[in-house]
């Protein structure tokens, strides 16, 4: 075959073409150009163009000055050379995917050997293949030029498949294994462990609690991922899963008892832990007494201590919460006495922003209704006006010393025929400015309603009074009129008036806000960028004044503490936080255990999530999103529902099998807290039979018979454990919870209890959230009320500042309070009522069919809806011209019914 190329005479005449040469040495060309030489590889066939002519073609070669175009090539050589760069070409790319498949196929040896050795060692082991090392795995997988198709391709070629490195078979191997699932791989070898170790230890899951454990608990127990979160249902077992995890870690030697710690939230919690474990292991032969069991606290002060030689102090009011509000009482005292504007702020949130506005469009809270059913809010000075930001305004011009008049002017909502607020006009006497608010946000489409000509117009909106430009514009407004703004706390107040936030309210309020502060580490910069996020529809303005408060506060409480040498318990868990992720302390534990984990703080998940950083460490979080109850103390229900994105890949568990509540009891309850679509989906079983009516629901006319009403009822109790009708309870007694959802409720207890019924009965009184952890075998709920359960108390908004983001769910924090005093009982739960006044939750089980609601007799109930309001019912009044009915919402809902048509339902 030819290998020089050149033009004829005539064709390079004719194309006007330079003298050129192209000689092939070996695998590359020469090219000569008038003397001047080019070098180029054969495969740079991208680098090559012919451009056939009718009887000379031209070549056109890039270098890099750019084309050469060299004319006279004739036809016959040029189709050679095409074709010779076609081969070399195609020869060319077989090369590479050689080298890339040969590359390739090294590489995934490489990384296979990697994993078969991570495998082998686990298997010699007799260890679980955690997720972390999987992960770890994954993350080194080699990524390859050539993906699996291709390399198929490759191997399928027979031409192709001699030049690959290594044995056809094992390269076929090797190709198969790159291509499984891995995931699903390694879930079957965890699988097979699971199964022989069920086996192996079978004498310790029979024999380290009371009863053997269950499928579900020595799942939890068996598997030993990375990251386990244990999802448990009330009264499913958790304690009982975590001392045997403990057991068989030990027992398996997979550590020793002081390489694992048991997290609690509080002294009697970590008590019970201990000894629980302590129990366990004397049973089974173990040595127990390195197990560590304490609080977050206690651990986040060893720590510190370790890491600076001195162990932390926490002065006693950072502990105590009656010292802790001296404290700040004084750090307040002190501010106001230093800076004249701190005590104006400070008396002007009291006054006038104690309130917050609801967002844009929804209803305002009341302080009461009219006769005619319209809700007021009552001002400072006495008056009744229709919203909360007409009482703003209101309570603004007292606390600065103006005089002024008010009318509002509401406006019908043809699409609801109910009145709304419309605008509000103030008048200030002695002047010409006449002042319209829109609280309904609209613009200047209103009318005016001047009393004069020559008034002055300020218009304001919503907009402008959440955003606080409403009180610089009306500041202005009425200092050009000649008016002085003279602010005074201690103007008096009409007896009529509104009552101003307490000292003492503001105080607790920056208290728990400074708490949730430092519990989730924010600091004054993370506060003022969480203000500017809020939705523009928010009271900007108030939470802003807060904050100018909080600051300082803050600041000097962090002051009090560091002239004390001393830090407080939020601190404590977030130093020893940043020491561990600082590697400034190497924490001795293999096995991390975080009990309760629902009510888990951020600093608390990040003190777990240091503590676990390093390979080779386990973190073992049990817990119940539906058991949530403490967001006011700092708990943040997101670390668990979002366990994942917190620790990385995990494995998530359930104990879905209770040994306390009946069937009927679980259904319940876990239909009334599932329909909040944020938490945790499961199914409740019951491993318990039913003994009697698992919910009843009692109603009494008046709220004064309630204490009567439940002394019936605890006297059946009594006959019935007299006459053998009933079983006692597991201590020859019968264990009965009066839970309240404040301490108030301790009032309906029935008095000299004890002298009536303590023979057979043991009867305590707990607030449901100190319930929390405890049972009995009859939970009473004394106040199923309007109002009372669910709370009508909300947390300010302000804290929302500082605290974790809430779930969206209407009252979804009541509702997980409500389901934790459900399932406290071991066998029923009698709730009481009062006519008219009974509690949405508990409407909520009657509608869905839970339970029925009877007189203290067992009679059912019979009344008759409000046919116009949610919830109301028709009962019977007494009035100044004698008996009347009409709806139990009354004076709020209007409806009255003739009173023959309601004669008999009243009966």
């Amino acid at each position: 075959m030819t290998h020089d190329w050149s033009p004829s005479p005539w064709g390079r005449r004719l194309s006007r073409s330079p003298d050129w040469r192209l000689r092939r040495v070996d695998d590359r060309f020469e090219l000569t150009v008038d003397g001047q030489v080019y070098s180029l590889a054969v495969s740079a066939s991208n680098a090559w163009r012919v451009q056939s002519g009718p009887v000379w073609s031209t070549l056109s070669i890039a270098i890099e000055d750019g084309d050469l175009r060299l004319g006279g090539l004739a036809a016959a050589p040029a189709r050679e050379l095409e074709a010779l760069w076609a081969a070399s070409a195609h020869a060319h790319q077989q090369d590479q995917q050689l080298g890339g498949a040969n590359d390739a196929l090294a590489r995934i040896r490489d990384w296979l050997d990697k994993v078969d050795h991570a495998q082998e060692l686990a298997d010699a082991q007799q260890r679980w293949f955690t997720l972390e090392q999987q992960q770890a795995l994954l993350d080194a997988r080699p990524r390859l030029t050539l993906d699996g198709d291709a390399l198929w391709a490759i191997f399928d070629d027979p031409t192709l498949r001699p030049q690959l490195h290594g044995a056809p078979a094992a390269i076929e191997d090797d190709l198969q294994r790159w291509t499984e699932d891995w995931e699903a791989q390694w879930a079957s070898r965890n699988e097979a462990h699971f199964q022989q170790e069920r086996s192996a230890v079978a004498p310790l899951l029979a024999q380290v609690e009371r009863r053997p454990l269950s499928e579900e608990q020595t799942r939890a127990v068996l598997s030993f991922e990375s990251r386990m979160l244990l999802v448990a249902a009330a009264g499913s077992g958790k304690t009982s899963t975590m001392v045997a995890k403990a057991a068989y870690a030990v027992q398996r030697g997979l550590m020793a008892p002081d390489q694992i710690v048991m997290l609690a939230f509080n002294k009697e919690a970590a008590t019970e832990l201990q000894q629980r474990t302590a129990a366990a292991f004397q049973r089974l032969g173990l040595p127990a007494g390195e197990v560590n069991a304490c609080t977050f606290h206690a651990l986040g002060r060893q720590i510190i201590g370790k890491v600076t030689g001195r162990m932390p102090e926490v002065p006693s009011w950072a502990v105590d919460a009656a010292q802790g509000f001296d404290q700040l009482a004084d750090i307040i005292d002190r501010l106001k006495d230093r800076s004249l504007h701190f005590r104006t702020q400070w008396d002007m949130f009291r006054l006038v922003f104690a309130r917050d506005l609801p967002p844009q469009g929804e209803a305002t809270p009341a302080d009461g209704w009219d006769s005619d059913g319209n809700r007021y809010v009552r001002t400072l000075r006495g008056e009744r006006v229709g919203n909360i930001e007409e009482c703003v305004i209101a309570d603004w011009l007292f606390y600065n010393g103006v005089d002024y008049t008010n009318e509002p002017h509401p406006v019908l909502d043809t699409g609801t025929d109910t009145w709304q607020p419309g605008c509000a006009d103030f008048f200030y006497p002695g002047t010409t400015l006449y002042h319209v608010h829109h609280a309904d946000g609209s613009g200047d489409s209103t009318p005016l309603h001047a009393r004069s000509r020559d008034a002055v117009q300020l218009r304001t909106t919503a907009a402008q009074l959440r955003n606080g430009d409403l009180f610089d514009a009306l500041a202005e407004a009425l200092t050009a009129h000649g008016l002085e703004l003279d602010p005074n706390p201690d103007r008096e107040l009409p007896a009529e008036g509104a009552k101003p936030m307490p000292d003492s309210d503001l105080i607790g309020l920056l208290r728990t806000f400074i708490s949730h502060a430092k519990s989730n580490g924010l600091t004054p910069a993370d506060l003022a960028e969480r203000l500017r996020e809020l939705p523009e529809d928010r009271f900007k303005h108030r939470y802003r004044l807060f904050l100018e408060l909080a600051t300082p506060i803050l600041h000097a409480w962090d002051d009090a503490l560091a002239a004390e040498n001393a830090i407080d318990f939020e601190d404590m868990l977030n130093q020893a936080a940043e020491y561990l992720e600082q590697g400034r302390y190497q924490a001795p534990y293999l096995l991390v255990m975080a009990d309760e984990f629902q009510d888990a703080s951020r600093a608390r998940a990040r003190l777990c999530k240091a503590l676990v950083q390093a390979p080779g460490r386990h973190l073992f979080a049990v817990g119940d999103d539906w058991q949530s109850i403490n967001r006011f103390a700092g708990a943040d229900v997101s670390v668990m529902t979002g366990f994942t994105e917190t620790f990385g890949p995990s494995q998530v568990l359930q104990l879905s099998q209770t040994f306390r509540c009946p069937q009927a009891l679980c259904d319940a309850s876990s239909r009334f807290i599932s329909k909040n679509p944020a938490q945790i989906a499961k199914q409740v079983r019951s491993a318990t039979p039913a003994q009697g009516p698992v919910l009843q629901a009692f109603q009494v006319a008046s709220r004064d018979r309630l204490q009567d009403a439940i002394y019936q009822y605890l006297q059946r109790l009594q006959q019935q454990l007299q006459s053998g009708a009933i079983a006692p309870g597991r201590n020859g007694r019968l264990s009965v919870f009066v839970l309240g959802r404040y301490n108030a409720d301790r009032a309906y207890l029935p008095a000299h209890w004890t002298q009536r019924f303590g023979a057979q009965l043991e009867l305590s009184f707990l607030t449901a959230h100190r319930a929390k952890g405890a049972e009995a075998d009859i939970v009473i709920l004394p106040s199923m009320l309007e109002r009372s359960f669910p709370s009508a108390r909300a947390d300010d908004p302000v804290l929302g500042l500082a605290m974790p983001h809430a779930d969206t769910y209407p009252l979804s924090e009541e509702r997980r309070l409500f389901y934790v005093a459900l399932t406290r009982a071991r066998r029923s739960v009698a709730m009481f009522t009062v006519q008219g006044k009974r509690s949405p939750f508990l409407n909520e089980l009657v509608h869905d069919g839970a339970v029925e609601i009877t007189a203290t007799t067992g009679e059912p109930i019979r009344e008759q809806a409000c046919p116009v309001c949610d919830g109301g019912v028709i009962v019977q009044r007494s009035g100044p011209y004698g008996e009347f009915v009409s709806c139990s919402s009354f004076p709020r809902c209007q409806y009255k019914p003739r009173q023959a048509a309601t004669a008999t339902a009243l009966r």
